[in-house]
């Protein structure tokens, strides 16, 4: 689970509204109207501008921005030296009882087809077929998030003109033009405050994670290829750390 994210946004609505209390107090702030049109004229957009499936999936992905689980590096090398050390000691074949022990499906995808015996040039093709429809998973989300984060504020604007509008036309009251006028301007930060500290945010971790993920899918291709070509579990060590800074090599050098 990525504490930062949830850390964020709860400091971030702690800050915001802790500061809004001490001030003018939060009733001026709670407008139901407003958060109708900013929030509902969001989704409504979102609906429109994406499929329904891909609407729907707005929960997942901003599930995939706190719980994702990527396995450290050197986690990966260690695991990857030591399925070559098997498959040149024993066979292919004795890496099928290590599958159960994993819980990345695409590790697991990986390790089959070497036990299926798949040969260096088909293991590449399908992990990275594999590889791309996910970056092109996490491209849509990252859209949608970026889209209700562009959204948002131009909806709290039309929430905006709305209420002026309806103060505009009542001038025959001056006494109320203030409040009116506050309550106009509550809709726009309804639109500021969804898209700069939710939206905006979570797009821009889920964008970080999909590099991280592909990255860590990358280095699992490379060690089940050099696997499939029966390389020793040096050379395979050798491999999987061009992936790794230069600084960092030390500290995930894996034993043989």
């Amino acid at each position: 689970m990525d504490i930062a994210t949830i850390l964020g946004i709860l400091l971030g609505l702690v800050v915001i509204i802790g500061s809004i209390a001490v001030g003018t107090g939060a009733n001026m702030f709670l407008n139901i109207p407003s958060i109708a049109i900013t929030i509902g004229g969001m989704l409504c957009a979102t609906l429109i501008h994406f499929s329904l499936p891909q609407f729907l999936s707005i929960f997942s992905i901003i599930k995939k921005t706190i719980v994702s689980k990527i396995p450290p590096q050197s986690e990966l090398i260690q695991k990857m030296v030591n399925y070559a050390a098997i498959n040149r000691r024993d066979g292919a074949l004795a890496l099928e009882q290590e599958i159960s022990k994993l819980d990345n499906m695409f590790f697991v995808k990986g390790l089959q087809i070497l036990v299926d015996g798949q040969n260096e040039e088909n293991a590449r093709d399908l992990l990275s077929l594999e590889i791309q429809y996910l970056q092109e998973r996490h491209s849509i989300g990252k859209q949608i998030l970026e889209f209700m984060g562009s959204s948002a504020p131009a909806f709290g604007m039309i929430g905006t003109l709305i209420g002026l509008i309806q103060m505009l036309s009542n001038l025959s009251d001056p006494s109320g033009l203030g409040v009116g006028m506050a309550t106009a301007l509550v809709t726009t930060f309804y639109g500021a405050f969804s898209s700069n500290l939710v939206f905006i945010p979570l797009a821009g971790k889920l964008g970080i994670y999909s590099k991280a993920e592909a990255l860590s899918m990358e280095m699992i291709t490379e060690g089940i290829c050099s696997i499939a070509m029966g390389e020793n579990p040096t050379a395979v060590r050798e491999k999987m750390q061009a992936f790794v800074s230069q600084g960092s090599r030390e500290q995930v050098k894996a034993d043989i």
